[in-house]
């Protein structure tokens, strides 16, 4: 219609400038569809021979120079030795997951298997897909892990930021709503439940390539509902955060951190003073 044809150059010229040198979000999403479906065959009719894997692997190898080829002037390697880069660090990542759906399986009373675990928790697919994305981000590989973490963002709630460094074995309980930020550093056995924040002070594009993250060390737990934020912000090892906290200093080891507050209780038929409700 001509009353397009304006607005139709404009938007051609605009979509050309911003789309030409990024990868594909929709390959990238099938990208990783294939590759946990590989690893985490539970919902296939059969379960996959050596060569049916092979074969596999070798097609998602393929698909990843696929979505290099575009961002080929912003990497430092060849599409093709950062694929294959990946591949073979993939077996150290699987390991890793592996310990982190054991974990999950060793401390969720809900849990009853950890075929249940990968099947069904948003936690553990989002932490699958969030270290696959971190390899990436460790080989400089820009715009793609974000793509790639977003997708799982999208589908759980979670969003984990690939540059996040986060030990093993790590458990995300129930999961919704837990933000994880690009400097944050975790340790290893920590759980998080739903709601939390791991998170900067402020937003300024001046704090780019700064530490705006906190670091949660080894054996520590946060309560739903917690935001602990600052990149200078160290919760200390064996440590847990109750439910609801605002932290932007450092824990000490073997901390318990609470909001002291009360909840009452009261006969409504006996009640004289009169409640505001705020809604």
């Amino acid at each position: 219609m001509n009353m397009f044809k304006n607005f139709s150059v404009y938007l051609n010229n605009i979509n050309t400038n911003y789309s030409k040198d990024v990868p594909s979000v929709i390959k990238t999403h099938e990208f990783i569809d294939n590759l946990i479906s590989i690893l985490f065959p539970l919902n296939s009719d059969q379960r996959f021979t050596e060569k049916e894997i092979e074969s596999g692997l070798e097609k998602c190898m393929a698909g990843l120079e696929e979505l290099l080829y575009p961002i080929r002037h912003s990497i430092k390697e060849a599409q093709e030795k950062i694929s294959r880069t990946f591949f073979e660090r993939l077996p150290e990542t699987y390991e890793l997951l592996i310990s982190d759906a054991n974990a999950i399986a060793r401390f969720d009373p809900a849990a009853s298997s950890v075929e249940e675990i990968i099947l069904c928790y948003p936690g553990f697919y989002c932490i699958s897909v969030y270290r696959m994305a971190h390899i990436l981000y460790t080989l400089d590989v820009p715009i793609l892990p974000r793509v790639m973490t977003e997708y799982a963002h999208g589908k759980t709630g979670i969003d984990i930021h690939p540059g996040a460094k986060i030990g093993t074995p790590f458990f995300i309980d129930h999961g919704t709503g837990i933000v994880i930020g690009e400097t944050a550093e975790i340790g290893n056995n920590v759980r998080l439940y739903q709601g939390v924040t791991i998170g900067a002070l402020s937003v300024e594009k001046g704090l780019a390539n700064t530490k705006r993250h906190p670091t949660i060390e080894d054996n520590v737990v946060v309560y739903a509902g917690s935001a602990i934020l600052g990149g200078k912000t160290v919760i200390g090892h064996d440590t847990v955060v109750g439910g609801n906290t605002w932290i932007t200093e450092n824990i000490l080891p073997h901390s318990v951190v609470f909001r002291q507050h009360r909840v009452v209780i009261r006969d409504s038929t006996d009640l004289k003073e009169t409640i505001d409700f705020v809604i």
